[in-house]
């Protein structure tokens, strides 16, 4: 599998990229994209395109100058633009013999456990067949206030990315990169490990039809990098971006993989699943799970919060900070973990243990 993961890719397209103002496509810039794709898939890549644009489209076609602040209003929007949006987009790649897949997606499509094993198996399906999958938020129904929103379309493309086991994360918007603000000015190249100093330099957007900004970007570089995948952040305007990213070339910044890749299992525990409790930890319980693979006994827990059952999806955090060590399947109910804090049990066997290692991912 090796190779296949060596040859995926998710090229992440903003609104900005796609459109010269509220409502209208900039299709010479898209069919430009499309002739890049399509050599890709000449060369043997897989590529999965996360298109925006669809709340925008139908701004412009309903005549509204800014974004709607009511969620149905933004919710019509997007049924009318998604339409025209893939439409464009299968118009644009047909002269390139392209056949395109449109998949529209809330959080729990990627957060059920069925669910994402048949999204999963879906995206294989398509790219063995060199069909270019065009995924896009499914803004007509996820809503904030429903829990089943993913934020913008940076985070979306780290977990298709994620759920897909792909090489690179292609992130194209309006930004060149990310500029070092309050430093030189400059785009900065290569980013190694994502810190506090490299989410300061972070911003938001002032579009009237975008969502999120540099700080979603570096969310979603965290997401996918932690997955052993290769993140770049630069501008879709750049003639021959995509081409010169996969011959090697970093023309805006470039995010390291800091993982291996690990099972889907273990990605799915540690970027999927609805969280539904906490459990914080002590500083050698969180040492021992962040760096020697250790499962969670009673020992090191310190407390609990929220009411869950045995094999609920909960975080693990520092007792001290609050900062999350891991995502795990609890082996045991959160009244039972209460009662062993009392108890203070000296002897943990398997069947003691709070989250097993087999059952946890390190985030």
């Amino acid at each position: 599998m090796a190779g296949t993961r060596d040859r995926r890719i998710v090229i992440k397209l903003g609104t900005g990229v796609l459109t010269r103002g509220i409502g209208e496509l900039d299709t010479a810039r898209m069919g430009a994209i499309c002739a890049q794709v399509a050599d890709a898939l000449k060369g043997g890549w897989k590529p999965i395109l996360v298109s925006s644009g669809a709340v925008g489209l139908g701004m412009g076609r309903l005549g509204l100058k800014s974004r709607p602040k009511k969620t149905s209003s933004v919710q019509m929007c997007a049924a009318v633009g998604q339409g025209i949006l893939i439409q464009t987009w299968g118009e644009l790649f047909a002269p390139f013999g392209v056949c395109v897949a449109q998949i529209l997606l809330t959080r729990d499509d990627l957060d059920v456990r069925a669910r994402h094993r048949a999204m999963r198996d879906l995206l294989d399906e398509l790219l063995g067949a060199g069909i270019v999958p065009i995924i896009n938020e499914n803004d007509c129904i996820s809503a904030a206030e429903l829990n089943i929103k993913f934020g913008d379309n940076d985070v979306l493309s780290s977990l298709v990315a994620t759920l897909s086991k792909s090489s690179k994360l292609l992130i194209l918007s309006t930004a060149p990169g990310l500029v070092d603000i309050g430093g030189t000015g400059e785009v900065i190249p290569e980013v190694s490990k994502i810190d506090a100093g490299i989410r300061a330099k972070a911003g938001g957007t002032s579009s009237a039809t975008a969502v999120g900004g540099m700080a979603t970007k570096i969310k979603a570089a965290e997401i996918a990098a932690s997955s052993g995948c290769e993140v770049f952040i630069a501008s879709g305007a750049r003639d021959g971006v995509i081409a010169d990213i996969l011959a090697g070339k970093n023309p805006g910044t470039r995010f390291a993989a800091s993982g291996s890749g690990a099972n889907s299992k273990k990605r799915w525990l540690a970027h999927f699943g609805r969280t539904i409790g906490k459990i914080f930890v002590d500083a050698g319980a969180a040492d021992a799970i962040r760096n020697k693979g250790s499962s969670l006994l009673p020992a090191g827990v310190r407390g609990v919060s929220g009411k869950f059952s045995k094999g609920s999806l909960v975080e693990i955090l520092e007792a001290d900070g609050g900062d999350i060590v891991a995502r795990g399947l609890a082996e045991e109910n959160s009244e039972d973990i209460k009662k062993s804090l009392s108890a203070a049990r000296k002897k943990c066997g398997h069947k003691d243990v709070v989250v097993h290692r087999d059952n946890l991912a390190v985030v």
